[in-house]
């Protein structure tokens, strides 16, 4: 994709987070474009989590600016928010014994009137996301009775059925298996076409480095890099920030491999 075929989706200017005394975010600054999944990669603890629950509008305690689509994202109004962010939590939990298909419609609330009934416009994209996330054989299950894996696809049907235009996603492969690995990196491919965009927390730097269009490396709150596959994921960045050493290749499908510590 050029420069040409891209619009500025967000804007992150000089993001500073603090809880107490801790400094969880240095001075970030960064863009999201449409049509791109951008890979937010990092040890534990690096902040990746904090950033992207900021980018949600949930983290409103934060200094610097962050705009969506040209508008400061704190002057939003929440149902506006609601219905251009979907954001899939790390671990979501789901404390009540709904059906998944029920768990799925809520998706649907920020497009829905007060106290009106789903249309069948609301249906189709229910289940258009039940399908994309390999959960219709689910749908009359009660979300309690789930597999971790499970319950993760249906969070993430739940966030497809919002149809935003801004998807952001924690570890949101880290509980599945190989198969739903690939499908759901390939539906976050498929989904950023035209305007929308993704940003996506990862551990996997192989899946990072094959399904990402850039990668932004946090270590310990600080940018470290931001921009290609390749120019971030050097072997000076990754012994700097994970402390190991790797072998990694790019021939066809991209691929990193820890060898050893250091």
């Amino acid at each position: 994709m050029t420069g040409a075929d891209k619009s500025r989706r967000v804007n992150v200017r000089n993001l500073v987070i603090k809880r107490a005394a801790r400094v969880i975010i240095k001075n970030l600054t960064f863009d999201v474009y449409s049509g791109e999944v951008l890979g937010l990669i990092g040890p534990n603890g690096a902040g990746k989590s904090t950033l992207l629950s900021c980018l949600a509008g949930i983290e409103a305690n934060f200094e610097g600016c962050i705009n969506l689509d040209g508008k400061p994202l704190d002057k939003l109004t929440v149902q506006e928010r609601a219905r251009k962010i979907a954001w899939l939590e790390q671990l979501g939990a789901v404390h009540w014994p709904l059906t998944v298909e029920r768990v799925v419609m809520l998706g649907r609330i920020p497009h829905l009137p007060r106290w009106s009934h789903a249309t069948k416009a609301d249906s189709l994209a229910v289940e258009n996301a039940l399908a994309q996330a390999d959960c219709l054989n689910l749908r009359e299950r009660r979300v309690t009775t789930l597999s971790g894996g499970e319950r993760t696809r249906v969070l993430l049907a739940r966030a497809l059925a919002t149809e935003p235009s801004l998807l952001l996603a924690d570890e949101p492969v880290s509980s599945l298996d190989l198969r739903h690995q690939l499908q759901t990196m390939q539906l976050l491919r498929s989904y950023v076409s035209g305007k929308n965009a993704a940003v996506v927390v990862m551990h996997d730097l192989s899946l990072a480095a094959r399904f990402c269009d850039r990668l932004l490396l946090l270590d310990a709150g600080q940018l470290i890099a931001c921009g290609e596959i390749a120019s971030v994921l050097t072997q000076q960045n990754i012994a700097e920030v994970y402390k190991v050493s790797v072998t990694s290749g790019c021939e066809q499908v991209p691929w990193v491999v820890p060898n050893q510590l250091l």
